[in-house]
């Protein structure tokens, strides 16, 4: 039987057929060891004809989650039935992952830097190789995140939402918190919508470390997405999943003074106008005890917050979504937490 060379993907140099899997590695700057440096991009080219879609991360290298979900991901035995071509790649930012830093070594941030170039500098080539080589010929892409340095975000989709498509698929990834987020200069998803290529971000989970119910819910949400892409068989199992619920704004909580921050609230809390979500106190005036008492400005629900509890005046403290309902959100935030970590019986999330 001849092959059909329109779906032959052809990764440097590599040719990956319909039906077949393979991990290629893609040169990147070696270090100044002179040792070699890779992408591995791992490629599911299924038998079936369908949209080839990319999941990455490790963008910034101190974020974690992404590089366990994609783990994961490529372990499921659904994959083997799979329509189209997958290429994950766990690792981006392969320099700062080294050194548990979100940047690379030229203390730039990778995800700033895109398209990038080949001419340019250390981010800049890093970020060109990465856009076309693996980007460039997708129809779709879903990029993995984590909150920044000591901070931790509730699951949550980032994406156009005024896009069909990419509503579509957000709202098929199952996550309960969808926020219209704006694109920013230099940043993956800014470059993927100039190429029209609808893409999500997903934000869950704090770096440097795991977070079981952010990797679980990655997972099951990729494998949401590829289904609704017709990618892999709808699931046989009954599904739970709700409606989630759509964030158009959002905004940060900064502390009124310096000191020791106490947080009286969790991820996924509802907050109401004027309740007050966590305390500064003075830890070098014991006697006096002067407090500073954060107060919410807005009705909403928290959906990312600090860990550090030594703040400095400024500092962003807290991350509050604006809905029509923020209590009825916050139910649902609760349900899914118990239902990914505690499935019910009979429910396969994966």
């Amino acid at each position: 039987m001849a092959r059909d060379d329109s779906r032959v993907l052809r990764l440097n140099g590599t040719d990956i057929a319909p039906g077949q899997r393979c991990v290629v590695n893609l040169p990147v700057p070696g270090l100044y060891t002179q040792a070699d440096s890779n992408l591995a991009v791992h490629v599911i080219n299924g038998k079936k004809p369908g949209p080839r879609i990319f999941v990455s991360a490790a963008i910034h290298g101190n974020e974690l989650n992404g590089v366990e979900i994609i783990r994961r991901l490529l372990q499921q035995k659904s994959l083997r039935r799979l329509s189209g071509t997958l290429i994950a790649v766990p690792i981006v930012n392969v320099f700062g992952i080294i050194q548990h830093s979100r940047f690379l070594p030229d203390g730039r941030d990778l995800n700033r830097c895109f398209p990038g170039s080949n001419k340019g500098s250390l981010a800049a080539r890093l970020a060109n190789i990465f856009f076309e080589q693996i980007v460039n010929k997708c129809n779709y892409g879903i990029d993995l995140h984590t909150g920044s340095y000591h901070r931790t975000n509730l699951p949550q989709i980032r994406a156009n939402l005024d896009d069909p498509e990419t509503l579509r698929l957000a709202r098929a990834f199952g996550v309960p918190v969808l926020l219209n987020s704006d694109l920013r200069d230099g940043s993956l998803r800014e470059q993927a919508a100039e190429y029209g290529t609808p893409m999500l971000l997903y934000e869950a989970g704090e770096a440097l470390r795991f977070d079981e119910l952010s990797i679980r819910a990655g997972v099951n949400g990729i494998l949401q997405v590829l289904r609704a892409l017709e990618m892999l068989p709808a699931s046989r199992s009954r599904s739970t999943q709700a409606e989630p619920f759509i964030a158009r704004s959002s905004a940060w909580e900064r502390a009124p003074a310096s000191g020791i921050l106490q947080r009286k609230v969790k991820l996924g809390s509802h907050v109401k106008k004027s309740d007050v979500m966590g305390v500064i106190s003075n830890p070098s005036d014991c006697f006096n005890d002067q407090q500073y008492e954060i107060c919410s400005r807005v009705d909403g629900l928290i959906i990312g917050y600090t860990r550090l509890p030594l703040v400095n005046e400024g500092d962003a403290l807290f991350h509050i979504a604006r809905f029509a309902d923020s209590g009825e959100v916050a139910a649902e935030v609760e349900s899914f937490r118990e239902d990914v970590i505690d499935p019910p019986a009979g429910l396969n999330i994966f």
